[in-house]
């Protein structure tokens, strides 16, 4: 009998349905294609019969692309952002006249000045008058020498510093005067307003508390004296109240105009207007059109209504046929599979994640075919089945995504096509660690060489070409790394052994063989010398020797219940001379079923 290398490894065969059996069990079946579309379309809620195109910038359009409405093509977020955020910072910061602070000022002075002038009518002696302006001073949070409370005893000297600082305030304050932490982190031109009045300004010409004393300085009356330069400062520093203000609430109010001003949209496209022709080079805003129209066109099958759900069901069956192709596929050249429900739901798993990697893909900013995750699916079909299966999964795949509407116009269907083939005819047995390296460099190198037919189709640059073949590595070492991870986990839902199981099977060492080897060394000696005949006999063939090698491990594991009444085993006498033949003959017709006990347990 002629052994055959990989479509036996199933789980779950069943028998041809018959009867009234046939139409469940077809059904499920096909219960499972039209699950998948629906989760598809969910991925993707668009129809990808009739959406509109969108071709890659730098591409030439194979047809007319016309707005069936009108429609807005917004701006990116970001780029809308940061051109709000530069004009807002265009704004003028509004100051604004205080005349209520000037008043503040003179009122302040007047009356520090007037309880000085009572404090020192009120003392009995000149040595009470010091105490006494001292006293009032601190009152008004002044605080004084004694040669400053001295000097303000005289009438004459205190009458003088009143007029002059009073003329200081009225002459500054009254046109305007700012607080140096106020302005000084303001550049370039201002608006003060001053009631209904506004009036444009350089933020350097507004006059600061630095400035007003140096310009009231001249004013002071008795220049020479100490005592009265330091009392002068001392006051107009304390009465001085800025006239000139920053009106916060106005200025971000300001600001918040020239946001709201900036036009939200890049274009504005009417019912009609060509967006690209056919045969011409599409251009970045021809490009950011036809993103705009597929996305109002999804809009409207989101919106509801029966075009709307004409859309949904057309979406749906589009890619139900399309998997149905796959179905048809299965059922003629791996009916085995197709008996499997298990093996199907594989399918659908695999499928799905690919379908999920893709519409991650079709969500960034720019959509880049080249990071579909297809070649994960081939290589984990791969070495499940074999190459061929996974090749034309590898196709319908690469047909169904690239029949989605963000991906139509783009090289995704080309670029997974190749992708996926590659990965499946790089992977066929799988017994060693290196050998995934392998199956990177080979789809790295099918992306590298689609890239360059590509772009020396489209005209594309060497750096456009050499992207998108790192994409295509990136997608391969990604690809590989992840079917690596997922593969145990689909090896113990479909029950199938792969050859990197059968590796693990075959150590010596582990706890079965182990046993074997001391418990029943005769047992085991005629083990291994049978596993290297049978390994030799199934390579000479074309068969799966690793399957047989570590089938032929296992094949005698039910002996080690009673080694003894094994004669490769006995040392001595042989136990069955005591036993009746039927005993004997139970006994070694046991040993298969224990083995067998044996191999689930373990």
């Amino acid at each position: 009998m002629r052994l055959r290398h990989r479509p036996e490894r199933v789980a779950e065969p069943l028998a041809p349905p018959t009867g009234r059996s046939r139409l469940a069990f077809h059904g499920v079946r096909i219960a499972l294609i039209v699950g998948l579309a629906m989760l598809t379309y969910a991925l993707f809620p668009a129809s990808p019969a009739v959406d509109s195109p969108i071709f890659e910038v730098g591409s030439v359009a194979t047809q007319n692309v016309i707005a069936p409405f009108a429609f807005n093509v917004p701006k990116p977020e970001a780029a809308l952002a940061k051109e709000r955020d530069e004009l807002a910072r265009s704004a003028k910061p509004i100051f604004v006249y205080l005349p209520a602070a000037l008043d503040s000022s003179q009122q302040q002075l007047k009356s520090f000045m007037d309880s000085v002038r009572a404090a020192v009518a009120a003392s009995d002696s000149a040595k009470e008058r010091v105490p006494a302006v001292l006293h009032t001073a601190s009152m008004f949070g002044v605080t004084l020498t004694d040669s400053e409370a001295q000097y303000l005893t005289f009438a004459a000297r205190r009458r003088a510093l009143e007029d002059a600082l009073r003329r200081v305030f009225g002459r500054w304050l009254s046109v305007g005067v700012a607080s140096g932490t106020t302005i000084d982190d303001v550049r370039g031109e201002i608006i003060v307003r001053r009631g209904t009045e506004e009036r444009g300004m350089l933020a350097d010409s507004v006059l600061t508390f630095g400035s007003l004393l140096a310009r009231s300085q001249p004013m002071q009356p008795d220049r020479n004296s100490s005592v009265a330069d330091g009392l002068y400062l001392k006051l107009l520093s304390t009465f001085f109240h800025p006239t000139i203000a920053l009106d916060r609430a106005a200025t971000e109010q300001r600001r918040q105009e020239l946001r709201n001003s900036v036009d939200a949209n890049l274009f504005q496209v009417r019912a009609g207007e060509k967006i690209v022709g056919e045969h011409e080079v599409v251009g970045k805003p021809a490009y950011e059109k036809m993103r705009a129209l597929h996305d109002a066109m999804q809009a409207r099958v989101i919106g509801g209504g029966p075009r709307a759900t004409g859309r949904i069901l057309g979406a749906i069956a589009y890619n139900a046929l399309v998997l149905a192709i796959f179905g048809i596929a299965v059922v003629l050249f791996r009916p085995q599979l197709y008996q499997s429900y298990r093996s199907l739901s594989l399918f659908a798993l695999v499928f799905l994640i690919v379908l999920a990697g893709a519409s991650a893909a079709a969500h960034a900013p720019t959509v880049y075919p080249e990071l579909v995750p297809v070649a994960l699916a081939a290589i984990i079909l791969s070495i499940l089945f074999d190459p061929r299966i996974s090749m034309i999964a590898a196709m319908i795949l690469a047909v169904l995504v690239g029949g989605q509407s963000i991906f139509r116009g783009t090289n995704a269907l080309f670029l997974n096509l190749i992708g996926g083939a590659a990965a499946a005819l790089s992977v066929r047995i799988v017994r060693r660690r290196d050998q995934a390296y392998y199956s990177i460099l080979t789809i790295a190198a099918a992306y590298l060489c689609a890239a360059v037919a590509i772009g020396l189709t489209l005209g594309w640059t060497a750096s456009a070409i050499g992207w998108s073949a790192a994409r295509g590595v990136a997608n391969a070492v990604v690809s590989v790394v992840f079917a690596m991870f997922l593969l145990p986990l689909a090896e113990k839902f479909t029950g199938i052994t792969t050859d990197l199981t059968l590796l693990e099977h075959s150590d010596l060492n582990r706890p079965l063989l182990r046993r074997l080897s001391l418990e029943a060394p005769g047992t085991y000696n005629h083990t291994i010398s049978m596993a290297n005949l049978v390994e030799t006999a199934c390579t000479a063939i074309g068969a799966n020797g690793l399957l047989a090698r570590v089938g032929t491990y296992y094949h005698d594991i039910g002996k080690l219940r009673k080694p003894q009444y094994f004669v490769e085993n006995q040392q001595g006498r042989n136990p069955h001379d005591k036993l009746k033949p039927s005993t004997s003959a139970t006994i070694i017709r046991n040993h298969v079923r224990e083995g067998l006990e044996l191999a689930e347990k373990h």
